[in-house]
């Protein structure tokens, strides 16, 4: 390695390294390709909504870590919307509450999701891995992690326009947590995103980063292995 290959990346050049690891992002997972192609069994839509939301509701609890660790009161201030859009306030229900509705819709049991009875421990394994990263790392290493949401537009809004034609069966009132989070995702990644050129300045410190994404990508793509080998793709069973 010569010593150019130790220079830092400039900001932008910095900012294209993080959006290029959008090609291992769990769209191109063959679980979400099957899923988002109509090839679902209603048992399968079904079964990633449930253990989806094992995913979200340990989000806040993430950024409740995240936010513990920050000593700046500036940067509380821009996190904890985070943890509002999830959890909602008084008057103005959040993401949880939307999701839940979603697997109303598709024809779930609210206190059967609530319970997390059925959540298939790769799920859990790999949600937990997650949320223990945000609670022992820097601040800024979590909020580095919590940049794949560079790439959560386009997986909602293709949800948004394939569901209805692949899955009629399911209530349109149930996709009000996509269209809510195409707004918020666009927000959230220039704040995870300010934070994450700011701080990894060095080649070394720049390379820490792409790891940390990978490891949040890692873990959304393990969820969806879990979720294939239980639960199969379209008609065939895997086992």
């Amino acid at each position: 390695m010569g010593a150019a290959d130790d220079l830092p990346w400039s900001k932008q050049e910095f900012e294209a390294e993080l959006r290029a690891k959008g090609k291992r992002y769990h769209i191109y997972h063959p679980f979400h390709i099957a899923m988002n192609s109509g090839k679902f069994t209603k048992e399968q839509v079904q079964g990633w909504v449930y253990n989806r939301f094992y995913y979200q509701i340990s989000i806040p609890v993430k950024d409740a870590a995240v936010l513990a660790n920050m000593p700046d009161r500036d940067q509380r201030r821009k996190w904890i919307q985070r943890i509002i859009d999830h959890d909602g306030i008084e008057g103005q229900e959040g993401g949880i509450e939307a999701w839940l509705r979603l697997a109303e819709a598709c024809g779930l049991k609210r206190d059967d999701v609530t319970s997390l009875r059925y959540v298939l421990p790769g799920v859990r394994f790999a949600v937990d891995a997650y949320v223990n990263f945000a609670r022992r790392a820097p601040w800024q290493e979590a909020a580095c992690s919590s940049l794949t949401e560079l790439f959560a537009p386009e997986i909602h809004q293709k949800r948004l326009e394939n569901w209805p034609q692949h899955y009629p069966w399911i209530d349109a009132e149930g996709y009000a947590y996509f269209r809510k989070r195409l707004s918020e995702a666009r927000r959230d990644v220039e704040h995870g995103l300010q934070i994450t050129l700011e701080y990894f300045k060095t080649r070394a410190e720049q390379e820490r980063a792409l790891g940390i994404l990978q490891f949040k990508l890692d873990v959304l793509w393990s969820m969806l292995d879990a979720m294939q080998i239980n639960y199969g793709i379209g008609a065939t069973k895997y086992v």
